[in-house]
């Protein structure tokens, strides 16, 4: 690797079948997490074809990898590991972008169907499942929890999806306005976390490689003022650790890292994080001193038999 540097109940699901309390917990490495021995290990082979993109890690030492070949998700030991299909997936189905809740429940992407799932991460059992679109000309890429509700993005419409993290009330749709811009035949809204403050969601345009700061309440969006890089060009995943901002660039296989301002209008570039292992890694979470990254591989025969690896960097 080389980088340069310049609710804790749970939560009852209404509308679905009665689940039991859960022990996983979630969000992370800024509240306690162990610090990684040298031993663990920081290469992790994936199941041939998984086609995996997102990943998600809690309090606990394990990572989750969703599936974009049948929306299946892996659960993978960080110190040893080995791993086991937790969530068998379906046909048509896909895990993109998915977050581990503290009450042990994981909410996922759905891609190309257009759907949000929710997935009982003790259980692999299949909670819920909320039709956010028609299952067909949208994208529903990432998500990131935040107070009441997880978010979702669409890659090809403006507007994000808030999924009730209470088990009540109705997914709310919320249009994207102000500075916004909707652009034809590219990805646009991919990657999505909440400011350091709380009171704000950001989003990066993957093309042409643009942040912005969204308010949850009004969709209003307003473009992130970038110092020392003119983009996040394939800007895919993003990681907030109190005001850096770690952006996955995927196809330029690097991370670049950014410095947020108090009121998250501006970012700063402070480093960037490279490694040989990287074979356009998309989305990354984090665990003590280690960012783990899933390498999707897009530029190599997406088949049954392609291999997939996830990798960990120190930072």
């Amino acid at each position: 690797m080389t980088r340069n540097r310049p609710r804790p109940s749970r939560r009852a699901i209404l509308g679905a079948a009665a689940v039991t309390a859960l022990t996983p917990a979630t969000a992370a490495a800024t509240t306690g997490a162990a610090t990684p021995r040298p031993t663990w290990p920081t290469e992790f082979p994936l199941p041939d074809g998984w086609l995996p993109e997102g990943i998600t890690i809690g309090a606990r030492p394990y990572a989750y990898f969703g599936s974009r070949a049948h929306g299946g998700i892996l659960r993978t030991d960080l110190r040893t590991g080995t791993s086991r299909i937790l969530h068998p997936g379906a046909p048509g189905s896909a895990s993109i972008g998915l977050k581990l809740d503290r009450d042990g429940l994981l909410y996922v992407a759905g891609g190309g169907a257009g759907t949000a799932r929710i997935v009982d991460a003790r259980t692999g059992e299949l909670v819920r499942t909320y039709q956010l679109t028609a299952p067909s000309g949208q994208f529903v890429n990432d998500v990131v929890l935040h107070e009441d509700r997880a978010w979702f993005t669409d890659s090809r419409a403006p507007v994000l999806y808030g999924v009730p993290r209470h088990g009540a009330g109705e997914v709310r749709e919320l249009p994207l306005t102000g500075a916004w811009e909707q652009l034809p035949d590219v990805i646009n809204a991919n990657g999505i976390v909440a400011t350091p403050d709380g009171r704000g969601l950001i989003v990066v345009k993957s093309a042409p490689g643009t942040l912005y700061r969204v308010s949850p309440r009004t969709g209003k969006a307003a473009e992130i003022a970038l110092v020392g890089q003119d983009s996040v060009v394939n800007g895919d995943g993003l990681y907030r650790v109190g005001r850096t901002l770690y952006v996955v660039q995927n196809r330029l296989n690097k991370v670049s890292v950014w410095h947020l301002n108090a009121t998250s209008t501006s970012a700063t570039l402070t480093g960037t994080i490279t490694d040989p292992r990287f074979d356009v890694p998309t989305t990354a979470a984090r665990y003590g001193n280690r960012l783990y990254l899933v390498n999707a591989r897009f530029t190599s025969p997406q088949t049954p038999e392609t291999t997939f690896t996830a990798v960990a960097v120190e930072i």
